[in-house]
């Protein structure tokens, strides 16, 4: 059923941008101390022949989105960006109008098919994982949203109801969604503002003692220069999830640390979450974890939020890593396992109780599986790829318009704060933060809103 708010793809094109860090960050037992953003430029045309530009941008995070032992970095780095410039020729290809949640879903239909055939043309000894095609094709994703928007003068968040889409959500998801479109599970203005989760990463320093050498760049570097600075009120916590002691007296440390330094800024409520990035063996690990913490220190435990992804992101491979015990203390959320609608209900069947979303999985998807969330009761969180400038804003506008997202995940002013510069001018709100808080209330604009 045509529309003529339909849009078709005029143009598309991807370039990279070289991103360094200025502190190194580790998880799930690797450090990253460089990235590229992928930025992808779209110009679309609506059926009455009006133009409008779209654009989306994404770190490439292939050590995330792609952990092996058998390929070098720079390998999966190389066939992630080339991957892009795939989806690009894909969407270059496709001749047909529609709205981008029908484009998206048809063009993605070729993602799995590309992802072997591209790793056998590189030689690679593995197929592009599902995972790093999401992250791969993401700023496409974003762009097209964008540009939809754009060329019918509206916000893209408010363009997802049967006024402007042609399919229900039974359509991309089953029939339990029929009649259902996304206008019912997203917001029709963003949060005014949202917590902002700070990274404390494995490698970063607590107190002065854990500094040997001082970057010197101006910005705070421990944990009580942070608070200060940004009035801090919710920490997320990279942990080992194969070292049980290393992990507790972590969680204990940052709790002493946290502690004093808001007691001096007057501060009586403040939250964690615990992300062990797939490394814990089985749920007993994790229940010994919130034992152990919960016995030490009653106060840092009331103060986890919920558990991010303790076991591996192979759900099929591990159906005895079963979540229940843990998700009745805390939300146990997936993370890297979190693909698809697939997924998604093989993770509840496993005993996870709640998702976390990121624009780098693709705005689509993103949007979908928020839906599913809601529907089914299940916990929810938006959390970024170390996301800097632009990626920064759509995850936080994504945030924004979910309404039982409470808080926003945002690294980058962290570990590679460089490109906020440009954005910062603009949105001030959003990059400068003073009381724990980001200003999402200004990502009101058409396209994405920014």
């Amino acid at each position: 059923m045509s529309k003529s708010t339909d849009i078709r793809i005029v143009e598309a094109n991807c370039s990279f941008e070289p991103v360094p860090f200025r502190a190194p960050l580790k998880f799930g037992g690797r450090v990253v101390d460089n990235t590229e953003l992928i930025n992808v430029d779209i110009t679309v045309e609506t059926r009455d022949g009006r133009l409008a530009d779209g654009f989306g941008s994404m770190p490439v995070g292939n050590i995330w989105a792609w952990p092996t032992d058998q390929l070098a970095g720079d390998q999966t780095e190389s066939a992630m960006k080339e991957f892009t410039q795939r989806v690009i020729d894909l969407a270059n290809a496709f001749p047909e109008y529609g709205h981008p949640l029908d484009l998206v879903f048809e063009i993605s239909a070729e993602y799995h098919h590309q992802g072997k055939a591209l790793a056998l043309q590189l030689g690679l000894d593995e197929p592009i994982p599902e995972l790093a095609q999401l992250v791969a094709a993401s700023p496409f994703d974003a762009a097209i949203h964008d540009a939809y928007g754009r060329a019918n003068d509206v916000n893209s968040y408010d363009a997802l109801s049967a006024d402007f889409a042609s399919n229900d959500l039974s359509e991309y998801l089953d029939e339990q969604f029929e009649g259902e479109f996304l206008d019912q599970y997203t917001s029709r203005a963003p949060k005014e503002r949202m917590p902002l989760y700070h990274l404390v990463g494995a490698l970063d320093p607590l107190t002065d003692e854990d500094i040997g050498e001082r970057i010197g760049d101006g910005l705070p570097e421990t944990l009580p220069e942070w608070i200060a600075a940004d009035g801090l009120t919710h920490l997320k916590i990279k942990l080992a999830g194969d070292n049980l002691d290393w992990d507790v007296e972590r969680v204990l440390a940052i709790e002493r640390v946290a502690a004093e330094a808001q007691a001096a800024r007057g501060c009586e409520q403040w939250l964690y979450s615990t992300d062990f990035n797939e490394k814990c063996e089985n749920v007993e690990y994790v229940l010994e974890f919130l034992e152990r913490v919960r016995e030490k220190s009653p106060a840092a435990f009331d103060r986890i939020q919920y558990i991010e992804q303790p076991t591996s992101r192979d759900l099929k491979a591990h159906p005895e890593l079963r979540m229940h015990e843990a998700a009745k203390i805390k939300p146990v959320v997936m993370d890297e396992s979190l693909v698809d609608y697939e997924a998604l209900q093989t993770g509840r069947e496993q005993g996870y109780s709640g998702i976390a979303l990121k624009a780098c999985k693709g705005h689509t998807e993103s949007l979908l599986m928020a839906a599913v969330a809601q529907k089914f009761g299940m916990f929810l969180c938006v959390q970024d790829l170390t996301c800097p400038g632009y990626s920064f804003l759509h995850s936080s506008s994504l945030a924004a318009r979910i309404p039982t997202v409470a808080a926003i995940e945002g690294n980058a002013r962290q570990y590679c704060p460089a490109p906020n510069k440009k954005w910062a001018k603009t949105f001030p709100g959003m990059f400068d933060i003073q009381d724990g808080t980001v200003k999402t209330g200004a990502l009101d604009g058409v396209g994405l809103g920014f």
